[in-house]
């Protein structure tokens, strides 16, 4: 088994889960092992079939060389925005989300926040970039064990330099 109950990994879309439990279940007459996730700040649970968890995205909490990368990512401002229609971009900055990635989560981040200070994002948009954050803080305050209000105010440093759009 890849991992073991107490660990912290990250479910996609989801955000930081511990392993709770690796429960045997019937289903159909036949026994199926499975990871107990619990993500964290919530009462949800997850349950992920061993030996699905590649195809589901499980993965570790990031590592201090992807923390770095990460950092780096949300630094960069040097963004050109592609003319492409709402839903294109929507199920590309989706597809970013549900990866899993920490980098491709960190993309998402960056380029709405950069957007913010071209256009007034629409509603879409800004759910997009809430979701991004969340995500982001909670696994960035678990891989540099710091409290998720710190990891906030590291995150609003790096994006201080943008002043936010506005069409009043």
């Amino acid at each position: 088994m890849r991992f073991k109950v107490g660990d912290l990994v990250v479910y996609p879309a989801q955000g930081v889960t511990e392993i709770t439990a690796i429960e045997t279940r019937d289903i159909d007459g036949i026994q199926h092992v499975f990871y107990v996730l619990k993500v964290l700040d919530s009462q949800k649970k997850i349950l992920v079939p061993i030996g699905k968890e590649e195809s589901v995205g499980l993965r570790h909490v990031m590592s201090q060389d992807q923390v770095e990368e990460v950092l780096a990512v949300l630094r960069q401002r040097d963004l050109v925005f592609e003319n492409e229609t709402w839903n294109r971009r929507s199920r590309r900055y989706m597809d970013k989300i549900g990866s899993g990635s920490p980098v491709q989560l960190s993309e998402v981040m960056r380029d709405f926040s950069v957007l913010k200070g071209r256009k007034v994002l629409s509603f879409g948009e800004r759910k997009m970039l809430e979701l991004a954050r969340t995500l982001l803080v909670q696994e960035l305050a678990v891989a540099l064990k710091k409290p998720a209000p710190d990891v906030e105010k590291l995150l609003d440093e790096i994006f201080s330099d943008i002043v936010v759009f506005s069409n009043e």
